[in-house]
């Protein structure tokens, strides 16, 4: 997909217009690319990403200030660290087809950094800080509410947050306590996959049961729900 291309997609799929194609370009350009291609004017993408960064805190930041009043500093400040983090970005990254517009050099191709997660996070940023400039903060917003805020709705950064954890630290604040998980129950669904039922208990009182697929998935689910009882 091409820089132009990739505008229209931007525009007909999220309603977010882009003017500037040369710094579309830039944030979408690898040192790589340049290298093999001298006689083409232009930077790569690494100024853009150092803006892209800042934005990227300030607005998540802004978000969740608004969004969550009753939350204290430490839990704004995991959930920034949870959303503002590699996997989440290149997931975005893809979510919007930004890694297929990349202007890669051709080693860079066929060693797949297309897909390389920690690219795509600084290729996201990049295009975050193009986008910035050329639309302002405003446009910024509007994507992010179209991608990565109506992601936190879905549960979808669920899966990056360590909720046992989160438990541990919450229910030794005052002191030394044994918590510990069990597994209660393994049964098979109609499709013969497994799901595992674990308890998680404070010195032997259980607190909440979780399920999941595998043991780990099952006790991270008993942590969540205990954090989410204990919070009411």
């Amino acid at each position: 997909m091409s820089p132009e291309e990739f505008i229209n997609y931007l525009s007909k799929n999220y309603h977010v217009n882009f003017d500037n194609v040369d710094l579309l370009k830039e944030a979408l350009t690898q040192r790589n690319y340049l290298n093999e291609h001298p006689k083409e004017k232009g930077r790569d993408y690494q100024r853009l990403e150092f803006l892209g960064d800042a934005i990227m805190q300030a607005s998540v930041t802004e978000y969740l200030f608004k969004r969550y009043p009753d939350w204290d500093e430490g839990q704004l400040t995991e959930m920034r660290i949870t959303m503002v983090q590699t996997k989440s970005f290149a997931h975005f990254s893809q979510v919007i087809h930004l890694n297929e517009a990349i202007r890669l050099g051709k080693g860079e191709e066929m060693n797949g950094a297309r897909h390389r997660p920690s690219l795509l996070e600084d290729i996201w940023e990049a295009f975050i800080g193009a986008l910035f400039l050329d639309q302002g903060q405003q446009a910024v917003v509007k994507l992010l509410n179209q991608t990565v805020f109506a992601a936190i709705d879905e549960n979808f950064f669920d899966q990056f947050i360590d909720f046992k954890s989160r438990l541990q630290e919450q229910l030794q604040a005052k002191g030394t306590v044994d918590i510990t998980y069990n597994i209660e129950d393994e049964e098979r669904n109609e499709d013969n996959s497994q799901v595992f039922k674990v308890s998680v208990a404070l010195d032997g009182r259980i607190l909440a049961y979780g399920f999941g697929s595998s043991i780990k998935d099952a006790e991270k689910a008993a942590a969540q729900q205990a954090l989410v009882d204990l919070s009411e």
